[in-house]
């Protein structure tokens, strides 16, 4: 009997991954903590807004406007700031993250689409402006506790997954040095600017996925991103001969260094 519920996802390629739910549990966990460090920036906020509202009604002998007009302003632009530190501090961690938030790190679970590919903004702002749905009487987590695929409102709604990190995923790639060197050549020939976001993050999927894969999956998938990333950069000759996984290694560390 498993412990935790799995999904399974098939990708472009056909090649099928599965993922671990992240389960009540450390969603809580996360979620604690991503509050607390919420609750720390809306506090600072708090301590500025008071100190600014009594420096402005110190200066009321000197202003021209009335104090009610410049405290429901002060208070209407303190308003608006928490509720972007709100939303903003999950939407941008997020996305910058590929998933990941503070808490969601330490907890070490991640946000993914419903394909498996990696969250972006779009995603990651749905569900932040869900999330006080979801909190509210706990429906969210009645959602995940009773769901089969542990979603709350803002998942099922944004298309997303939220799933335990994959320890074959984790750690820096390494990247041989015939492979740099290629990949500085790269730079030469082509614009790898041209490659997405969501392309580089695909790309360093595999990259740290691979050795966790059979050698026929993991073949299927080089074979095809290389295809397929060598069309998208429109090259038609590579600089010398090099394995599909060369190119790719070589590919990351160009995109890398042009960033």
């Amino acid at each position: 009997m498993r412990l935790f519920n799995t999904v399974t996802i098939r990708t472009p390629e056909s090649v099928e991954l599965e993922f671990v739910l992240a389960g009540v549990g450390s969603r809580a966990v996360a979620l604690t903590l991503d509050y607390l460090c919420l609750g720390a920036g809306l506090l600072t906020l708090a301590i500025v807004y008071s100190f600014l509202l009594v420096r402005l009604l110190e200066l009321d002998a000197i202003l021209t406007i009335p104090s009610e007009t410049v405290q429901l302003w002060i208070t209407a632009i303190a308003a608006l700031l928490a509720f972007g530190i709100y939303i903003g501090y999950f939407a941008l961690f997020e996305t910058w993250w590929y998933g990941q938030t503070p808490g969601k790190r330490y907890a070490k679970i991640r946000v993914i689409r419903d394909d498996g590919q990696p969250e972006r903004l779009p995603q990651a702002t749905l569900r932040s402006l869900l999330r006080p749905i979801d909190d509210i009487l706990f429906i969210g987590f009645f959602c995940i506790l009773l769901g089969k695929t542990e979603k709350r409102v803002g998942d099922w709604l944004a298309g997303t997954l939220v799933v335990q990190t994959d320890p074959a995923a984790s750690g820096q790639i390494q990247v041989p040095e015939r492979a740099q060197t290629i990949g500085n050549d790269l730079l030469a020939l082509a614009d790898v600017t041209r490659l997405t976001p969501d392309d580089f993050a695909t790309l360093r999927e595999f990259l740290q996925r691979r050795q966790a894969m059979s050698t026929k999956a993991k073949t299927l998938v080089s074979d095809q991103l290389a295809r397929r990333f060598k069309d998208h950069l429109g090259l038609e000759t590579l600089p010398t001969e090099m394995t599909t996984d060369t190119f790719l290694e070589a590919l990351y560390w160009a995109y890398q260094q042009r960033q």
